[in-house]
């Protein structure tokens, strides 16, 4: 069975979707087969953006399980958090789809990178988080960060909302695109770099 891991990011607009093509990258040169996965995809409706930049970044075609709707089981048409855009849309989340379209994943490849919608705590549900989704599922966690003023906070909190719960963090992607002001971002990435090795040693530190 394949290794899974769940990218989440600090919030929206931080760079998950250029992190889990630039991972699956770094993946594939190490020989392993890697497909990625949009955990639940809003804004569209025929096919996921993230899916398509994915493979843009990746360098290859769309899969066959990219046309079967496989990497992206559940596509919402607004732009908002999971639970408003399926209340817009008039449907409900039906998350054992997105748990069997992984799974369908697993069996034929290595690795498996599934890539949330915004940060840990966006509600899916009224009453369940993506947080909650990782946890049930035992996914390991990689935390896409960046050099933006107030990112040092944002990113403490995610990680030790992962912490609090026990869930494994298996690593911390700093995006240097948004590094438009050089003092914050070089304090930011050096503070990060070494919180996370003081803190969290197990977890692999990484920079884009």
């Amino acid at each position: 069975m394949a290794e899974k891991y769940f990218i989440t990011g600090i919030g929206t607009d931080i760079g998950k979707s250029y992190a889990t093509g630039w991972l699956a990258n770094k993946l594939a040169e190490e020989g392993k087969s890697v497909i990625t996965q949009k955990f639940i995809q809003t804004g569209n409706k025929e096919m996921s953006e993230d899916i398509l930049l994915h493979r843009k970044i990746m360098n290859i075609p769309l899969q066959t399980e990219d046309l079967l709707h496989i990497t992206a089981p559940v596509i919402l048409s607004y732009p908002a958090s999971p639970h408003l855009a399926a209340k817009i849309d008039n449907t409900t989340i039906d998350l054992s789809a997105i748990e069997d379209a992984t799974e369908q994943l697993a069996r034929r490849y290595d690795v498996v990178l599934i890539e949330g919608a915004g940060g840990v705590m966006v509600p899916v549900t009224e009453s369940y988080l993506t947080i909650d989704y990782i946890r049930d599922h035992n996914l390991p966690v990689v935390v896409v960060t960046n050099g933006q003023l107030g990112s040092i906070s944002d990113t403490l909190l995610t990680l030790e909302a992962l912490q609090s719960r026990a869930m494994r963090i298996a690593a911390v992607i700093y995006n240097s695109h948004f590094d438009s002001d050089t003092v914050i971002a070089a304090e930011t990435r050096t503070y990060l770099g070494n919180w996370v090795k003081e803190n969290i040693p197990s977890a692999l530190w990484f920079e884009m």
